[in-house]
């Protein structure tokens, strides 16, 4: 392992700037996983990271020292960065000290939705959006399609609120939506509280793709009339709707509830 003791030591600048600057990842293609469980969920699913770096303290740490190891094995570089410069490039308060530095995937788009998937029209907020990837995995949800206005999907806020669910996905982001429903084989199911169909109603036994928009005003118009059906989901409160992120959960799980009863 290479310590590294300057701020000014250009590795350490570089992960400064991807700590701390949406721009900087895009432009570099690359985020950082921090913490145990994203970095194993990496090496499960993904293989090696581009970088592995730990905090001196992290060094002997019973939950750090296997990925570590693994890291080495794979001659992946390892860094040892002294607790105080680890801190400045970490989100995450009173973390392990263990962090990836990882390639954001390259993917080709498909020629037409042809299967399960989730529609994101300008979703704003990390967490929402962590969610929804982490219920559309555990769904079996394998495609997601974000608008060129939803919250970056490989931002540290959105990875540790996926819980591991980008490496089980597809994800395309910087996507014209309108495109992916007019060229879609599935249906396109969008949710409003101002429709009469309810989402219990519809056949969801087959691949469906599910369009959700913007917390606080919905799926754009133009998009939401391009959608197959729009569904309501009915609740028995006073509460005029359900979080965005609450309401993907029980659409994908409706459908999975539906194609288990097969």
């Amino acid at each position: 392992m290479k310590p590294i003791s300057s701020r000014d030591n250009p590795l350490y600048k570089e992960l400064k700037q991807l700590a701390t600057s949406s721009q900087a990842r895009r432009k570099a293609g690359r985020t950082l996983l921090d913490g145990v469980h994203l970095c194993e969920a990496y090496l499960q699913h993904l293989g090696m990271p581009q970088l592995c770096v730990v905090s001196q303290t992290a060094t002997v740490n019973q939950e750090v020292v296997p990925l570590l190891m693994q890291c080495e094995a794979g001659r992946v570089q390892c860094i040892v960065l002294p607790d105080p410069l680890y801190q400045a490039i970490s989100q995450v308060e009173h973390g392990v000290g263990l962090l990836f530095v990882v390639e954001t995937p390259q993917l080709v788009m498909p020629v037409a939705l042809a299967g399960s998937a989730v529609l994101l029209d300008n979703l704003q907020d990390p967490g929402n959006m962590g969610s929804i990837l982490r219920s559309a995995a555990a769904a079996g949800i394998e495609y997601v399609f974000c608008s060129p206005g939803t919250a970056f999907a490989w931002s540290p806020k959105v990875l540790r609120a996926g819980m591991g669910a980008h490496f089980l996905l597809k994800i395309f982001e910087n996507v014209d939506l309108a495109e992916v429903v007019r060229h879609a084989t599935v249906p396109v199911l969008a949710t409003s509280s101002h429709v009469p169909q309810r989402v219990y109603d519809i056949d969801l036994t087959q691949p469906v793709a599910w369009l959700f928009g913007h917390e606080g005003q919905g799926v754009e118009q133009s998009l939401l009339a391009l959608a197959t059906h729009q569904v309501a989901i009915p609740h028995l409160g006073a509460m005029e709707s359900l979080n965005v992120a609450a309401c993907a959960a029980v659409c994908f799980f409706e459908q999975v509830r539906q194609r288990g009863a097969q």
